[in-house]
C-alpha cells in the first residue's frame, strides 16, 4: 500500500504570461487544500501578478507544505529588486495608493491576508538563476497557536 508523505512541494515554471494566476489557482484547487484554498489562491495570484507587471522575464510558482494545515506560496522572478511592499517592516499608510488608483494594492493585500511573508534575494548566480523569491504563508485557523 502506498503512503503519502505529509511534506510536499511543487515548482511550476511559467512564461511571462497574464494567464499565470489562473494556472496557479487551478493547481492549488486541484490539491484539495480545503479552507486554505481561497487564501492560497489569492496569495499566489497577487504574487504572480506582481511578477508579471514588474518584470520582463519568466517566473516560477513554488508551493510548499511541510506540515498539515500550513502552506507556503512563493513566486520567483529574475529581478533581484525587492518591491516596497516586501521591504523590512510593514509598509506605512503612506505607501498605500489613493482609493481611486487602479493598482498598487496587491502586495499590501498579500501582507494583510498571509500569516507570514518574506523575501529571499538571490544575487549570486550559481545553482540559482539569481533574482528573488517573494513568499507568503497561510495556516488553518486551528493552527493559530503554532504561529510565530
Amino acid at each position: 500500500m502506498a503512503t503519502v508523505n505529509p511534506s510536499w512541494g511543487y515548482t511550476l515554471h511559467l512564461p511571462h504570461d497574464p494567464r499565470a494566476p489562473g494556472i496557479a489557482r487551478t493547481t492549488l484547487a486541484a490539491h484539495g487544500l480545503g479552507e486554505l484554498t481561497p487564501t492560497a489562491e489569492l496569495l499566489a495570484a497577487e504574487l504572480l501578478a506582481n511578477a508579471h507587471l514588474h518584470t520582463t522575464g519568466p517566473y516560477a510558482l513554488r508551493i510548499l507544505s511541510r506540515e498539515p494545515g500550513r502552506l507556503r506560496v512563493g513566486v520567483w522572478d529574475g529581478d533581484w529588486r525587492v518591491p516596497a511592499g516586501f521591504r523590512e517592516g510593514r509598509p506605512g499608510d503612506g505607501d498605500v495608493p489613493p482609493g481611486d488608483a487602479e493598482g498598487g494594492r496587491g502586495l499590501h493585500l498579500v501582507r494583510a491576508c498571509a500569516d507570514a511573508v518574506g523575501v529571499s534575494v538571490l544575487r549570486e548566480l550559481g545553482a540559482s538563476k539569481g533574482g528573488k523569491l517573494l513568499w507568503a504563508e497561510c495556516r488553518r485557523d486551528d493552527m493559530a497557536g503554532k504561529r510565530h
